[in-house]
């Protein structure tokens, strides 16, 4: 079934009423008519099952037929802190982050970052753009929520930000000890939130791994082959999805 995300004041008794682009999509995009089945989902976990009951210009109203918990979403909530890469990696990067399950990316900020956002217009319009991406792809994979995208940050905010959650990684490419990284990655998976820090092309400097071991951030390494910047997230994340599901 196709999926919306709505907000809990366009629920009223046993209808829900979608405005916007959405009604568009429904009525001109999909085709669909009265009667056809839809999921509208609240973004926090809760899904409406439910049947077109009306169509028109402005709005789409439907009829209620069974809540349910969404089930896709991961026992534990995953931030991608995410050195800022070249070009649209930063699109492919936030689509298939969020189809593995992250509730949050940070773009950060390193010394190795290429990309300056400067520029306030700019960085709004870029950050619009990450979230409608993340919206889609919540879309598409049956995601609970919408995971947020967060403005950019330098590297000394995202440690900062990373103090509040339960634990924390950095895949480092001149780390070693497989095993060792292998135990931190199942503790990782028994935590309720978890933070991954991912370098941009480049990686980080050894400086910046210093920094982000004295803030309690555990190094680990990802194996002997040396991954891409949107390779190593993915990795991580693919091995921590699979940890965790239930």
């Amino acid at each position: 079934m196709y999926r919306f995300y709505i907000s809990e004041e366009q629920v009223i008794g046993n209808q829900i009423t979608i405005t916007g682009s959405d009604v568009n999509h429904i009525c001109n995009v999909l085709r669909m008519e009265t009667g056809d089945w839809v999921v509208a989902c609240n973004g926090q976990g809760k899904d409406y099952v439910s049947r077109i009951f009306s169509m028109g210009r402005e709005k789409v109203v439907l009829q209620v037929e069974k809540v349910q918990e969404t089930g896709t979403e991961l026992p534990a909530k995953i931030t991608l802190f995410q050195g800022i890469p070249k070009k649209d990696k930063m699109e492919f990067i936030i689509q298939k982050a969020v189809e593995l399950g992250v509730s949050r990316i940070v773009p950060v900020f390193t010394k190795r970052c290429v990309v300056k956002l400067a520029d306030g217009n700019k960085t709004a319009k870029k950050l619009e753009r990450w979230q409608a991406i993340a919206e889609s792809a919540a879309k598409q994979c049956d995601r609970g929520i919408i995971p947020l995208v967060h403005a950019p940050v330098m590297l000394e905010e995202a440690f900062d930000m990373a103090k509040l959650l339960e634990y924390n990684m950095i895949p480092y490419e001149l780390q070693d000890g497989i095993n060792q990284s292998r135990e931190i990655v199942a503790a990782a998976c028994r935590e309720s939130s978890v933070g991954i820090f991912i370098g941009p092309e480049g990686g980080f400097e050894a400086e910046e791994v210093k920094k982000a071991m004295e803030a309690g951030i555990r190094p680990i390494t990802l194996g002997k082959r040396i991954l891409r910047t949107e390779t190593a997230g993915m990795a991580l994340l693919a091995i921590m999805m699979f940890q965790m599901q239930r």
